[in-house]
Parts: C-alpha cells; sequence; structure tokens
C-alpha cells in the first residue's frame, strides 16, 4: 500500500512496501458530437472504467484528446447545458479577428480559446472504488468546436 503522510504544507511519499498493488489502467471512450456547445454527460462511463479497472483508493484522470474541446464538472441540467457555451460565447466570441484565423481561415478560434479557459482534463479522486463527486457534479464533455466531430476521450486510473 502506498502511503501519504501530510507534514504542514509538504507531502512525504512513502515507498510502496512488499505486496502492493499500485495500479495503473486506461481506456478510452469515445464520443460524437453535434458541433459547437454539444455537452454530454461522461459521469456513468468514467464510473464504468474506475470499476474496470479494480482500483479502490486513487485518482481518475479524464483528458479529452484534441485542442477544441474541454472536460470538467457541472450540476449536468438543461439550464446548466445552455448556459456554459452561451457565456462563453459571450467571453470569447466567434470572430475572423483573431490571429488563428488570419493564418488558417478555418472559424474555429474561438474555438481554440473556448477549450483551452475550461481545459482538456479533470482528475477526480477514487475511494472504495467510486468517484468522489458531489451530489449534483457529474463529469461532461464539451464540444467547442464549430462541427460535430468523433472525440477520443482518455481515461487514466491509478492507484491502489
Amino acid at each position: 500500500m502506498l502511503a501519504l503522510i501530510i507534514v504542514g504544507s509538504e507531502t512525504v511519499r512513502e515507498t510502496p512496501g512488499e505486496g502492493s498493488a499500485n495500479l495503473s489502467y486506461q481506456q478510452h471512450i469515445s464520443v460524437s458530437t453535434q458541433g459547437h456547445g454539444d455537452m454530454q454527460d461522461l459521469t456513468e462511463r468514467v464510473a464504468k472504467v474506475v470499476r474496470s479497472s479494480g482500483v479502490t483508493t486513487g485518482t481518475v484522470n479524464v483528458f479529452n484528446i484534441g485542442s477544441t474541446a474541454a472536460v470538467g464538472t457541472i450540476e449536468f441540467e438543461p439550464g446548466l447545458r445552455r448556459d456554459l457555451p452561451r457565456i462563453l460565447d459571450q467571453l470569447i466570441p466567434p470572430s475572423r479577428n483573431y490571429g488563428h484565423e488570419q493564418t488558417w481561415h478555418d472559424g474555429n478560434a474561438h474555438s481554440h480559446l473556448q477549450a483551452t479557459l475550461l481545459g482538456p482534463s479533470l482528475t477526480v479522486p477514487i475511494a472504495d472504488g467510486k468517484l468522489v463527486l458531489g451530489t449534483w457534479q457529474q463529469i461532461f464533455h464539451l464540444e467547442c468546436d464549430v462541427r460535430g466531430r468523433r472525440r477520443t476521450i482518455l481515461v487514466t486510473v491509478l492507484g491502489d
């Protein structure tokens, strides 16, 4: 078993002893999106990967492969599913004035910037073999690109 000892603001990691079962496990999740603003709930799919891993204590990292989509947590309900993309469009609106547009002329500079603002990954603790999430906290994938895409999300589970 891997033990962590918290000393003030420092974390000291003990070397795993004999018989410890440090595990790493990866699986891909595939998602088809409908285009800009499409949000999907990944919570149960990530929980299934965690169960498959056999890890009871550790973390799971959920990583979107690509630069125009994001992963995070939110209360996955219709109002917030509309609000988040709308707020992102207000903060970083579609425009032809971005440097990316001057280079590529592909209409998705705002997609890159919105995805960068939210981030491509999320790490969630695992306790007793389950995701540690609040009652109203779900894992989401948000498509920021201007067209629908087939996305690959890499789920990596680490722990004992």
